[in-house]
């Protein structure tokens, strides 16, 4: 127990075990069937020049590309939404990538679903081997993070493919559900979040019905190399554990969000409260221009 009260109940074991296959097993079964088995798989001996992953080519390609920056306080409770800024990639590395501040947190993200020959050059292999034609994906994602940076509890309306190039970064992960995981404000934008900011420390008492869920929580820490599947629905968070910790992930539609429907209502609810409000939607960056592309 973490409190003195003895309410919060912190979870320290690794839960459930989330299964492991190689890249060929990937391949013979197939994008589609890895979807509809709708359970987290981590994907491990990716082409091998993914393992050779180079900050150079990093730097090449989008060292001078504006990306969004994500800042906020240090603080797993934090129930404020976070401020973005647009900035030059290597200025993150220059400026934050070390997490010299240690009062507040920052991460970099930019769509670049729109530079394809930029995300090949980065993976080091082209990735419609994995994922078919570009046309099924909502986004590319660059994710560049310092240690500690966390991401609180919440769901995705997209299945998601993220792939560690460099650092380690650990999930929590838990099964789809709505009650039982008490989302916050659905009319503040924030209906895809949990009020328990933090599965591994819960208070037991606030959040009965969450607590009876956690026997079913899994827990994996993705390497350099490995890609994680996680369908849409299913409740994540995310700490980055090593000094720098990059990521590309693919969202993707599937029509399996119909049989969720909760999915669904908060996805198109947050779409249209985000270009209210002109709140960060992901939206893809510019396609890259002359010899780059």
């Amino acid at each position: 127990m973490s409190n003195k009260n003895s309410r919060s109940a912190e979870t320290t074991g690794a839960g459930l075990p989330v299964a492991r296959i190689s890249f060929d097993e990937f391949r013979a079964f197939g994008r589609d069937g890895v979807i509809r088995a709708d359970v987290p798989v981590v994907i491990n001996k990716l082409p091998r020049e993914t393992q050779g992953f180079s900050m150079d080519v990093l730097a090449e390609r989008l060292g001078d590309a504006m990306v969004t920056l994500f800042s906020e306080p240090s603080n797993r409770g934090n129930t404020d939404r976070w401020d973005t800024s647009r900035i030059p990639l290597l200025e993150f590395f220059e400026r934050y990538a070390s997490g010299a501040d240690a009062g507040a947190w920052h991460r970099i993200v930019a769509n670049i679903m729109n530079r394809p020959a930029d995300v090949q050059a980065i993976l080091g292999f082209d990735p419609e081997e994995l994922f078919g034609h570009r046309r099924f994906r909502n986004a590319v994602n660059l994710w560049v993070s310092h240690r500690s940076v966390y991401t609180q509890s919440h769901f995705d309306e997209l299945e998601n493919f993220n792939i560690q190039l460099a650092g380690r970064k650990r999930f929590i992960l838990l099964p789809p559900g709505r009650r039982d995981y008490y989302p916050r404000s659905m009319l503040r934008g924030f209906g895809d979040r949990s009020q328990a900011f933090d599965f591994t420390d819960v208070d037991t008492q606030r959040f009965p019905r969450l607590a009876a869920k956690l026997p079913q929580r899994r827990e994996v820490t993705l390497e350099p190399g490995e890609m994680l599947y996680l369908p849409l629905g299913w409740w994540h968070q995310a700490e980055s554990l090593d000094e720098l910790n990059i990521n590309i992930n693919f969202w993707m539609w599937d029509l399996k969000i119909l049989r969720r429907p909760y999915v669904l209502g908060s996805a198109l609810y947050t779409a249209a409260y985000r270009k209210l409000k002109n709140v960060y939607n992901y939206k893809p960056e510019p396609a890259a221009t002359g010899a780059a592309q």
